[in-house]
C-alpha cells in the first residue's frame, strides 16, 4: 500500500460569514440577517460537503462611536440572543483595544483561514459608505461581501433590481457584483507559502486572491432596526417620558420597586417586545444597561 494511501483526505475548506458591529444591544434584526445567509449557504455547503460557520463578530468599540456599553455585558447578551441556533460568536475584535478596523478583522481572518470561502455581511447602508471606512474598498481583497437591502430604502423601479442596486455601491466595487450567493463559495486557492511567510511584501501579495471579492446583494427586505432607537427606547422608558408615548412605570429608575421591576421584564412594552430577545431584554433589566441616568 502506499503512502499516499495512507494519508486521511482534507478536508474541503469551510465555508465562513461574519456579521460585524457593535450589537448594543443585540436586536432580532441582528438575528435574522445572520439566520438568512444560514439558511442560504447550508444546501451550498451540504451540496460541497463543506463545514459551515456563521458567526456575530463583535467589535471592541465602533470608530464612529463615543461610548459603547463594557464588552462582557454585549457578549452575555449575543450569547442569549443565539441561543437555540446554529450561529457562532467570534471574538477576535471585542478584547481589542479601540479603534479595530474591519479592514484589520478581515486581513487576520483570511491569514487564520487562508483556504476558506470567507463572508462579511452588511447592510446596503454600510456597503455604500464603504469609500469612507478605513481602506473600506480593499475589503474585497480578503472576503466576499453579502449586502443586504434595508427595508427603508426605495425599491428601484426596474426589471432587475439588484443590477440597480450595484450602482449604489462605490464605484469600484460595482463589477464585483454577483447574481448568485454560490459564486461567494468558491473554495479559494492560496499558494502555500502564505502560512509562514518570510517577506511581508510576499504575504500581502498571496493574500490578495482573484477568486475572492465577489458582492452578492439580498433582495430580501430586513427590518432597520437600530440599535441606538432600542437605546434611545430604554432611556425613556427609565425616565418614564410619557412625551415618548409611555405610560408604563419607569424600569430603569434609581428608585425603581421590586414589583415594577418584575412586571416590566414580564411585560416588555412595546415595541421592545418585537425587537428583542426576550432573554436579551431580561439580562438589560437585570444589569441595568442603557438607562437615563448612566448616560447624566
Amino acid at each position: 500500500m502506499s503512502n499516499t494511501a495512507l494519508q486521511p483526505a482534507q478536508p474541503a475548506p469551510a465555508i465562513r460569514a461574519y456579521l460585524g458591529g457593535s450589537f448594543d444591544p443585540v436586536h432580532r434584526g441582528h438575528v435574522q440577517m445572520a439566520m438568512a445567509v444560514y439558511q442560504s449557504l447550508l444546501p451550498l455547503a451540504q451540496a460541497q460537503q463543506r463545514a459551515l460557520y456563521v458567526s456575530l463578530l463583535p467589535n471592541s468599540r465602533s470608530p464612529f462611536k463615543r461610548q459603547s456599553s463594557d464588552p462582557k455585558h454585549r457578549l452575555a447578551m449575543l450569547k442569549l440572543a443565539i441561543q437555540g441556533t446554529p450561529l457562532y460568536i467570534d471574538e477576535l475584535e471585542i478584547w481589542q483595544p479601540p479603534p479595530v478596523y474591519t479592514i484589520d478583522s478581515v486581513r487576520t481572518l483570511r491569514q487564520r483561514y487562508p483556504a476558506d470561502s470567507l463572508i462579511f455581511i452588511m447592510g446596503m447602508d454600510s456597503a455604500r459608505s464603504l469609500d469612507k471606512w478605513q481602506d473600506g474598498l480593499q475589503l474585497t481583497d480578503y472576503v466576499h461581501l453579502w449586502v443586504f437591502y434595508r427595508d427603508t430604502m426605495p425599491v428601484p423601479d426596474t426589471d432587475n433590481a439588484r443590477q440597480a442596486l450595484q450602482y449604489w455601491l462605490p464605484t469600484p466595487l460595482q463589477t464585483a457584483v454577483t447574481d448568485s450567493p454560490a459564486a461567494l463559495t468558491q473554495p479559494i486557492s492560496q499558494p502555500s507559502f502564505i502560512q509562514t511567510p518570510t517577506d511581508p511584501t510576499i504575504e500581502q501579495a498571496a493574500l490578495k486572491n482573484p477568486a475572492s471579492g465577489r458582492i452578492y446583494i439580498d433582495m430580501r427586505q430586513v427590518a432597520a432596526i437600530s440599535s441606538t432607537q432600542i437605546r434611545q427606547t430604554l432611556q425613556q422608558q427609565s425616565r418614564g417620558d410619557s412625551a415618548a408615548g409611555n405610560h408604563t412605570k419607569p424600569v430603569r429608575d434609581e428608585q425603581m420597586t421590586a414589583a415594577s421591576a418584575i412586571n416590566a421584564i414580564m411585560n416588555p412594552p412595546d415595541p421592545l417586545a418585537k425587537w428583542l430577545n426576550p432573554a436579551v431584554y431580561h439580562y438589560i433589566i437585570a444589569h441595568q444597561l442603557y438607562s437615563a441616568a448612566q448616560f447624566r
